[in-house]
């Protein structure tokens, strides 16, 4: 499978961080809640084909650190509502392969997406995933313009099968929880800078 990730640090623990929260979105029959059940579970169950929204909890250990997560299976009515974007710490950007039409989606919205990261104090993390890369003799987008798509959002891309590759399942969601956990720890990291200054100098008073 081809996978592109950037290196995110490891970032300590920072009490009162709360819930990741994380929405998994993308056209009907992409591969959305395989996608998160097969994170969730380990089991494929193949397409629900929902058009509701479903929210799941998940309790999981990175970096030795516990972490509670919140996914939200966005369906397919409205798959970019502008609630959904603000509650959100980072967005899976799911299209298959084999579908040409969920792929043109994301790249409409693209600049819908920058402007959902600009608008938060904490910037939203993305992820773009080509999802059913086992059907490779169905091939309707190339890698080449996953990765385009990647480069213009700024974020990480791998295609990846859920039904064959959990391995692959698991890295998407640990990655993009460590890039929210970092975005979260500078904004903090920011906001006590600006609080009580970041210069080590000593101050003189001159009478």
């Amino acid at each position: 499978m081809n996978a592109s990730y950037s290196p995110f640090p490891r970032v300590r623990k920072m009490p009162g961080q709360g819930a990741v929260r994380i929405v998994v979105t993308g056209l009907n029959g992409v591969g959305k809640s395989a996608l998160t059940v097969r994170f969730l579970t380990k089991r494929f169950i193949g397409e629900y084909g929902s058009e509701e929204q479903t929210k799941y909890r998940h309790h999981i250990k990175i970096d030795g650190e516990k972490i509670l997560m919140e996914i939200l299976d966005m369906g397919s009515k409205n798959i970019f509502q502008e609630d959904t974007l603000q509650w959100a710490d980072g967005i899976v950007l799911v299209y298959s392969i084999t579908d040409r039409q969920g792929f043109e989606v994301l790249l409409k919205n693209k600049e819908r997406l920058e402007e959902a990261r600009a608008s938060k104090a904490v910037p939203l993390a993305y992820a773009v995933v080509g999802n059913k890369a086992d059907l490779l003799h169905q091939r309707k987008v190339t890698t080449a313009e996953g990765q385009s798509l990647a480069d213009d959002i700024g974020c990480s891309f791998i295609e990846l099968s859920a039904s064959e590759t959990p391995d692959d399942v698991d890295n998407v969601f640990q990655e993009l929880c460590r890039e929210i956990k970092m975005y979260k720890y500078r904004s903090r990291s920011s906001i006590f800078g600006r609080m009580f200054g970041t210069s080590k100098e000593k101050k003189t008073l001159t009478l």
